[in-house]
């Protein structure tokens, strides 16, 4: 065939350096789409969790209030009706002196009462504002885990290399999401605790994680970004696969480093038998599971667990909202306290009503017995008020007069 002139070739050919830079391309494109897929998809996952225990935990919320609201209402149903039913009996018989009385007793109960109904509406409103504050930190849950992401990976470059600068970073992740969790340092949970093995050795777990009646959860920060970076910026793909594989072996040597500590088996302290492994850059961490599947069976096998700041900030929204449980299980036990106070304090107002009935019935017959000692006689003259109505009669100095009702019995 003819030459054909090299402005044709241009025209109707694509250089072949060119052609391998855009395969090179589309492939690092394509490894890219499915590495973000698979974030979507645990993202997805870890959503559709928390969505279940907020259903969980609003069906309880919804049982407890409903529980606490029926008690209020038949606690006071009966405190009516036994009040109305002793006032309706006594009340014909109170004097004013006795009315006092009545009402120095009564007050103290109402206070108590209207304490009670307050206490219980306080408690209901800041279940429902809790129930709605979750709602919207799991929407956001998201969109947080992102930003964090990003912030990760921004910060890779400047980590290359130093490991200790690499670790002091990955410990103050692990921090910020604890206080993002709504957990307090000291209370809640604790940094660089020191404690002693059995054989005297220092072991500090980077921090420990309090739960309620004692128990506590382990969690150790380990990053691994030389190799990961490295694999990042490779341009060939054996080099790519050579650091990815070197990755791969750091992050199961930090597996395998933290299995050793043991620090599940430390006597002072009351952990499960497995500890948190928190890897703060979650596409390495998809990177190092795409190449070795079998890396997430070892580490549980080993007792280690391995967490992302997705996976870890939900399970500290879960042992905050433990925590916040916990205290509300506090509140309901106060109620059932004050409750019992409340009743004790209603059998004594009734014990002092019932004295007051005994009380107006022996005045009652009393008063009898002195009206009959007026009257009490064979003859009418022979009474006090005879003798006394004789008297007036017979020109006795008076200015009033015995009623006419008197006499006529």
């Amino acid at each position: 065939p003819e030459s054909l002139p090299d402005s044709t070739l241009q025209d109707r050919y694509v250089v072949r350096e060119l052609h391998n830079t855009i395969v090179a391309q589309n492939t690092q494109l394509q490894e890219r789409l499915q590495q973000r897929d698979s974030e979507l998809r645990e993202t997805q996952i870890s959503l559709a969790a928390k969505e279940q225990l907020l259903y969980n935990t609003q069906e309880k919320l919804y049982q407890q209030k409903d529980e606490i609201a029926k008690q209020q209402q038949q606690l006071t149903r009966e405190f009516e009706a036994l009040a109305n039913r002793i006032l309706e009996e006594k009340s014909v018989r109170f004097s004013s002196q006795n009315q006092q009385q009545l009402t120095h007793i009564v007050e103290p109960l109402k206070e108590r009462l209207r304490d009670f109904e307050e206490r219980a509406d306080r408690m209901a409103q800041t279940e429902q504002t809790e129930r709605i504050s979750l709602r919207k930190e799991i929407e956001h849950l998201r969109i947080l885990n992102q930003q964090i992401s990003g912030d990760a990976l921004a910060l890779a470059n400047a980590l290359k290399g130093d490991s200790k600068t690499q670790g002091d970073w990955g410990e103050f992740r692990l921090e910020i999401l604890l206080e993002k969790a709504g957990l307090l340092p000291d209370i809640h949970y604790r940094k660089q605790p020191s404690f002693k093995d059995e054989t005297g050795s220092d072991k500090r777990p980077d921090f420990i994680i309090n739960l309620p009646d004692g128990k506590c959860l382990v969690v150790d920060s380990k990053v691994s970004l030389t190799a990961y970076e490295k694999c990042f910026n490779a341009t060939e793909n054996l080099e790519r696969d050579r650091q990815t594989r070197a990755h791969t072996d750091s992050l199961r040597r930090h597996i395998r480093d933290l299995s050793s500590k043991k620090y599940q088996d430390l006597y002072q302290i009351k952990s499960p038998d497995f500890v948190l492994l928190f890897i703060p850059i979650e596409p390495a961490f998809s990177l190092a599971l795409q190449n070795d599947p079998t890396l997430l069976t070892e580490a549980i096998e080993r007792n280690v667990i391995l967490v992302t700041t997705s996976t870890l900030l939900a399970t500290l929204r879960t042992v905050a909202f433990i925590w916040k449980q916990e205290k509300q299980k506090q509140n309901v036990l106060e109620i059932a306290r004050q409750s019992g106070k409340l009743y004790d304090k209603l059998v004594g107002f009734v014990e002092d009503l019932q004295s007051i009935g005994k009380q107006l019935d022996q005045a009652q017959s009393a008063y009898h017995a002195a009206f009959n000692k007026l009257s009490d006689s064979k003859k009418f003259g022979d009474t006090l008020l005879g003798r006394a109505e004789k008297i007036r009669e017979l020109g006795a100095n008076n200015t009033k007069k015995l009623p006419n009702e008197l006499f006529d019995e």
